[in-house]
């Protein structure tokens, strides 16, 4: 559910931590933390946080977006998988998706299509769906990147999801505008 100051308010308590403080301590945690396990609950915490518009200014504050483009590089699948869930859900919002561009986020997105883990590639056909623009399709819809969607658009008998987010994707980005 989407929140704004005055339910988040009453969530909070008159004793509460405030939204802005509590995603601090996360990142805190996150980046003192040497724990892999630890630092995938953190990531999948503040993914989490990433869908709601409510928390979009605190997650840019806190860099909380290049946080989880560093999850999409670490060795371990499961950072990787929170990292670009957190990416897909925060870049609905256009100063997000700005963000996660101009940060070398859209390769590292295109990585995650041949990633072994379901979840990774779904969030990122998701994430790819709002990151692609007039101003940086030439660096998504690359041949080579329209091939691993249309593969996944014609694998319904694979996974339904992969299948449908790569058909929006097309008829988004590919059919529609002709390229």
């Amino acid at each position: 559910m989407f929140t704004n100051d005055r339910r988040q308010e009453e969530r909070t308590g008159k004793y509460g931590s405030p939204r802005l403080q509590y995603l601090q301590e996360l990142v805190s945690q996150f980046q003192n933390s040497t724990d892999e396990e630890t630092k995938e609950k953190i990531a999948a915490n503040l993914a989490n946080f990433a869908y709601d518009p409510y928390n979009y200014k605190f997650l840019r504050q806190l860099n909380v977006l290049e946080l989880f483009l560093d999850c999409m590089t670490e060795p371990n699948e499961r950072l990787v998988e929170f990292g670009v869930g957190g990416i897909c859900n925060s870049c609905v919002d256009l100063a997000n998706a700005a963000i996660v561009t101009q940060s070398g986020g859209i390769p590292l997105t295109i990585q995650c299509l041949s990633s072994p883990v379901r979840n990774t590639v779904n969030y990122a056909l998701g994430a790819l769906y709002y990151l692609c623009n007039a101003s940086n399709k030439e660096e998504i819809l690359k041949p080579e990147v329209v091939d691993i969607i249309n593969r996944y658009a014609a694998a319904e008998a694979v996974s339904v999801s992969f299948s449908n987010l790569a058909k929006a994707f097309l008829d988004k980005h590919v059919r529609a505008s002709g390229a």
